[in-house]
């Protein structure tokens, strides 16, 4: 019974002993983890606090060089304020200056008409003595004639007031024939002088024109890529621009035909971004060529606002800009329609101020003469009548109406812009090097014209002049008289419109001149 107390008392010794071990050991551990998470702490707090140190010096970088910054913009508004005032100030005092100076110049003016008002009411006042002194004289005189011609002075006066209409008639008559050649001949001298100093002042171009455009290739390959399997993508070109592909032995090269300078531009370009993109295949070239048309409106609408705000020209309807656009796209006997009727303007402005007249509405009808030339759909009406109608239709002023209409004598001319019209676009279009033809044929043209001049009785010799657009015709005095010159006018007009082809109108001029020589010896 000892031995099982003393037993169990040993277990129970033990556990105590065994629990106390166990608690110091976990107190220990506790401790320890206590301790390294007190450390760890410390560590985050350092760590953020170092952070948040950095943190606040660039906050307080990037701050400071914002301040900078907006000081600097603010310094640089400043500075150009204080330009612009400096500018305003000088430009101020520069006009007091000149006031200053024309109030000085009008006061001096001033003094001076009174110094000549003074001395011209002295003058005055002497003539007016003389005058009388004159009268009692003449008064004496007529006393002392009417005795000596036993003629009264009214008797006297309206005898020599008709020998006086006699002389004052044939002189008036000599003097009104005099002031009569010399305004014709100044008329034709300043007409000229006109006409000169309006081309002198219009820079001019040559020529640009072709009915095929080459597309540029990097090697001949790509050649086989557009026209496709079996030729399916340059079918799909052919229809979807309207234009005839060439692919020939040209190395390098792809030649677009096409009479249409638009579609043959949309051509053009759509080929470039296909070959530069790679992928051609006929559902691609017809999602290519829609967007290229697409911008070659949007160019051709910005290409007629910029022409019209070159011209000055204000107010002009949205689809008279978008035909005046399609003009670059255009050509007349080689001629750029664009850069042609601009020139026109030019011309007939500066021709209308000279003359007087207003400027701006030549020019008007200047860059608009030409706009029946360009229809979307094909007409039978002639260019100017088509234009003439298009421009009544967008509400323009009635004389670019008439201006338009009457430049090539289509309707008759009622307002005063429509010969300068006229004037200018033959300056234009006559000039050298204005529109490019091929020798051959433009040679045989004037040979043909004074060929059919010389082939009537009577005529001594033709020339073709300004480029082909009047024909001056010799005929010998003896065998031709006035009627006749007229007649043979019509008749060599009416076989050239019948027989010959030639663009736009020829003048036929018949001289007959007759001479009379003598020889004193």
């Amino acid at each position: 019974m000892t031995s099982i107390i003393i037993g169990l008392a040993g277990i129970l010794i033990g556990a105590a002993v065994g629990y106390f071990l166990a608690k110091k050991s976990v107190d220990k551990q506790n401790q320890i983890l206590i301790d390294d998470a007190q450390r760890r702490a410390k560590e985050i707090v350092s760590d953020s606090e170092r952070e948040g140190e950095a943190i606040k010096k660039e906050k307080i970088f990037q701050a400071k060089e914002k301040f900078l910054e907006l000081k600097s913009a603010h310094e640089e508004t400043i500075n150009q304020r204080e330009k612009k005032t400096a500018e305003m100030e000088s430009r101020v005092k520069e006009r007091e200056e000149k006031i200053k100076t024309e109030f000085s110049e009008i006061q001096r003016q001033k003094d001076l008409l009174k110094n000549e008002q003074s001395n011209l009411q002295s003058r005055q006042d002497k003539l007016n003595l003389r005058q009388k002194e004159v009268d009692a004289m003449h008064k004496r005189q007529v006393e002392v004639l009417e005795k000596v011609s036993n003629y009264t002075a009214e008797e006297a006066k309206a005898e020599l007031l008709e020998t006086l209409k006699e002389e004052a008639r044939i002189k008036a008559q000599a003097h009104i024939q005099e002031i009569m050649e010399e305004a014709e001949l100044n008329a034709k001298n300043e007409a000229k002088k006109i006409i000169i100093q309006a081309i002198q002042r219009i820079g001019t171009e040559q020529a640009i024109e072709n009915a095929v455009s080459v597309f540029n290739i990097e090697s001949d390959d790509i050649k086989g890529r557009i026209i496709g399997r079996e030729g399916r993508n340059i079918r799909a070109i052919e229809a979807a621009t309207g234009v005839e592909i060439i692919v020939d032995d040209t190395p390098e090269a792809i030649i677009l035909s096409c009479f249409d300078p638009i579609r043959r531009e949309i051509a053009r370009l759509s080929l470039h971004k296909l070959v530069t993109d790679g992928r051609i295949h006929p559902a691609r070239i017809e999602e290519v060529v829609a967007k290229t048309t697409k911008q070659i409106d949007d160019e051709i609408i910005e290409v007629g606002k910029k022409t019209v705000m070159d011209l000055g020209i204000h107010g002009l309807h949205k689809d008279l800009v978008k035909i005046v656009g399609r003009m670059k796209y255009r050509s007349s006997y080689g001629q750029n329609l664009l850069q042609h009727s601009r020139e026109v303007a030019h011309l007939a402005g500066v021709i209308a101020s000279e003359l007087g007249l207003n400027p701006k509405l030549a020019k008007r009808a200047g860059l608009l003469h030409d706009i029946g030339k360009v229809p979307e759909q094909e007409s039978e009406l002639p260019h100017a009548i088509l234009g003439m109608q298009w421009a009544e239709k967008f509400g323009e002023h009635p004389d670019v109406i008439n201006a338009i209409g009457a430049h090539h004598d289509e309707i008759e001319m009622t307002a005063l812009i429509s010969p300068i019209v006229q004037v200018a676009d033959a300056i234009s279009g006559a000039r050298p090097g204005a529109r490019r033809q091929v020798m051959e044929s433009y040679i045989q043209r004037l040979k043909d014209l004074e060929t059919t001049a010389l082939s009537f009785d009577g005529v001594e010799k033709a020339y073709a002049i300004q480029a082909g657009r009047e024909l001056r015709v010799m005929v010998e005095s003896d065998k031709v008289d006035d009627e006749k010159a007229s007649e043979l006018s019509y008749l060599i007009s009416d076989k050239i419109q019948n027989e010959l082809t030639y663009p736009g109108q020829v003048r036929v001029t018949v001289i007959r001149e007759t001479r009379a020589v003598n020889i004193a010896r």
